[in-house]
């Protein structure tokens, strides 16, 4: 099944399974060892690695190498996606040291900054160039994926110029929403409401807490 018609839920997934996979010592690997090991139900990863790979077999399970391999190709991370990271503030520069991006294929192929100079400067070994240039290295490399890390004052303008690109599919750091045609693609990363979130969590399992310890001391 191509990738465009896998359910949104089921693509969510596929990361955790690859992940997992990589780590089998064992030559097969069944769904049930997977949803354990996940924390997910059986039949919906059977499911799920059903619409991926055919090398399923009842009782047994899938040889691992054959599996992870159908789930970098169901993930296109069977070859190198090259990305681009517009805005080299804190943010940005955190996510060029970052060492995870080339597990799954990609690679940051540079990054873009309103303060770089003409003569792009270095951090690290990574490029860092003007927007200026963005459209032009975009084109040159067949850049489709970019990340944003702006501030959210800057934010539209540099979307707008990742899209007037080619880019097609954005990682949105900045804490606002953006606006792109239909055709592009945007995930948007919001560490402070992540954070919201998980405390609200804990604020309600620690009232769950505090309740049942009433009850047990009365």
């Amino acid at each position: 099944m191509e990738n465009a018609t896998l359910p949104k839920a089921t693509v969510d997934r596929l990361p955790l399974y690859l992940q997992f996979v990589r780590t089998v010592q064992t030559p097969m690997v069944s769904a049930t060892t997977i949803a354990r090991n996940l924390g997910l139900g059986e039949v919906q990863v059977r499911k799920d690695l059903s619409m991926i790979s055919r090398e399923g077999q009842p009782k047994v399970g899938y040889p691992a190498p054959k599996l992870q391999r159908d789930l970098e190709i169901a993930l296109g991370i069977h070859e190198r996606i090259p990305a681009v990271i517009v805005g080299a503030g804190k943010m940005g520069t955190a996510l060029m040291d970052y060492d995870g991006f080339e597990p799954y294929g990609i690679e940051i192929a540079a990054a873009f900054d309103n303060h770089a100079q003409q003569i792009p400067f270095k951090h690290g070994e990574m490029s860092i160039y003007a927007m200026s240039k963005l459209h032009a290295f975009c084109l040159e490399h067949e850049v489709k994926l970019g990340i944003l890390t702006v501030p959210a004052t800057a934010a539209q303008d540099a979307a707008d110029q990742m899209v007037a690109s080619g880019i097609i599919a954005i990682l949105n750091f900045a804490p606002c929403h953006i606006r792109v045609p239909s055709q592009v693609t945007v995930q948007q990363m919001n560490v402070a409401l992540a954070l919201v979130h998980l405390n609200m969590m804990v604020s309600h399992t620690k009232e769950q807490e505090e309740l049942q310890y009433g009850k047990q001391i009365l």
